[in-house]
């Protein structure tokens, strides 16, 4: 971002902003990704749009940074501390699919069409490693012992395939089907349930 907004009223400009911006990659695809387009979407000049945003990339790393904070957010209140492999697969499949779900068609664009910055590759990054950690952490809690190296392997296993069948489904546009979230339930639980 061009400037951090400071002021409640500056805050939920940037709010109406990136969520205009998601709802244009939502429905109409990098190709309607304009900046006039996302203006008008929000209600805001196209002054007020670059006063935050200099460009079309930084405002779509903003809609990505979002995207990823509402995933750990997610992930943070389905923990697996006292519930049985089963229960946490569907809670934890339940609030992933809702997060996707807000608008179904940004993740195909995300993925596919829209460029993005080395930030969102890095492996290093604090996302990834509290992503990766909550995987692991859930695999050592079913195997009743703290985090080792194979548990982190597993996590790594585990996360790249429920984010394989979530964002598959997206660009699918079978993000609300109730059979592909309940193979996904399926494959989790089997999975944690396993003993290694």
């Amino acid at each position: 971002m061009r400037k951090e907004p400071r002021q409640a009223r500056s805050r939920a400009t940037v709010e109406t902003i990136v969520q205009a911006g998601a709802r244009i990659l939502s429905d109409e695809g990098w190709a309607g990704f304009t900046t006039n387009r996302i203006a008008e979407l929000a209600g805001v000049s196209i002054g007020s749009l670059y006063q935050y945003f200099p460009d079309k990339l930084s405002l779509v790393d903003a809609i990505r940074h979002r995207h990823l904070d509402d995933s750990i957010t997610v992930m943070r209140e389905v923990r697996a501390d006292g519930l049985s492999p089963g229960k946490f697969a569907a809670e934890l499949v339940r609030a992933v699919v809702a997060a996707h779900s807000i608008y179904p068609g940004l993740h195909r664009v995300l993925l596919d069409e829209a460029p993005s910055s080395e930030a969102y590759r890095n492996p290093s990054s604090e996302f990834e490693i509290e992503y990766l950690s909550y995987y692991s952490n859930a695999v050592a809690t079913y195997r009743k012992r703290q985090p080792n190296e194979a548990d982190h392997v597993a996590g790594r296993v585990l996360s790249d395939a429920i984010d394989g069948v979530i964002h598959n489904a997206a660009r699918r546009g079978a993000i609300d089907d109730p059979a592909v979230q309940k193979e996904l339930v399926r494959l989790v639980t089997l999975y944690l349930g396993e003993p290694n």
